[in-house]
């Protein structure tokens, strides 16, 4: 029997980020699970008219929500996550879950020291006054496009923005923003582990949130380690890969290689 698959989102979106990548797993004979973080539960539309669970976040709450879910499986799940869902992918990992995992456009943990430009300016609205740290924004149009969907034609951005986008947690990400400077992060794994689950990290050519050389610095140091990590690049693709034309080649792969590591 095929293994589970779970799929965890990343900031400003939601399950239904996931929507195309659910059917398509789900025809291949998976059984797939998607669930929200604590307190997105809601639809893309609900959460916007009232953003106030999203203030609530932290980090420690959502990774224990997904090794509950993980840990209540009758056996251990493939496990998927897109950009902030990446990092949360690598942390549930290094907890020893999963049985193989695929980080895609992952936000750094403790020890990338990477902080680009474009990764900053795509996190500016969120870390704007870093003292207010429970609350909920909205990116503009302008600001999702920039970050997540720079490559898409100007029509389709719009219509993704209407259907997808959702308000951010501040909190969320002034965790991961100041990981590094904060021994005691929940952001953080041991690299060196050698009894854990396979990881193949995903990168875009043009994603503007998570450039390559994040992603590549992060597999990297994976690299004292036996178990198996393994890297893939896409020229082209922006942040928001999952929904850009050509995403069913992503799909695709990433499922072909965790099922051939799960097996193994």
């Amino acid at each position: 029997m095929p293994p589970t698959i779970v799929l965890i989102h990343g900031l400003y979106l939601t399950p239904r980020s996931w929507d195309g990548w659910i059917d398509r797993f789900q025809q291949k004979g998976f059984q797939v699970l998607a669930p929200a973080w604590p307190g997105l539960e809601g639809e893309v539309e609900q959460l916007k008219a009232d953003p106030s669970p999203i203030a609530r976040q932290n980090v420690t709450e959502i990774l224990d929500h997904y090794e509950n879910i993980i840990r209540g499986l009758d056996s251990p799940p493939i496990v998927m996550g897109h950009s902030f869902g990446g990092a949360f992918t690598q942390l549930l990992v290094d907890r020893g879950l999963g049985s193989a995992a695929v980080a895609i456009e992952s936000a750094a943990v403790r020890g990338v020291r990477d902080l680009p430009l474009s990764t900053l300016k795509s996190g500016l609205p969120l870390l704007r006054n870093p003292f207010l740290r429970h609350r909920a924004i909205m990116l503009t149009p302008e600001q999702f496009n920039y970050g997540f969907t720079n490559t898409f034609p100007a029509a389709e951005a719009a219509k993704v923005y209407e259907r997808y986008a959702i308000p951010g947690s501040r909190n969320v990400l002034l965790e991961g923003a100041f990981c590094n400077f904060n021994p005691k992060t929940a952001l953080r794994v041991d690299f060196t582990k050698n009894d854990r689950a396979p990881l193949l990290f995903i990168a875009g050519g043009e994603d503007h949130v998570i450039p390559l050389p994040v992603n590549k610095h992060n597999a990297e140091k994976y690299s004292t380690s036996t178990a198996v990590t393994d890297y893939k690049e896409y020229p082209g693709r922006a942040h928001f890969t999952m929904k850009q034309e050509g995403w069913e080649e992503i799909a695709d792969y990433a499922l072909d290689w965790a099922t051939q590591h799960a097996s193994s």
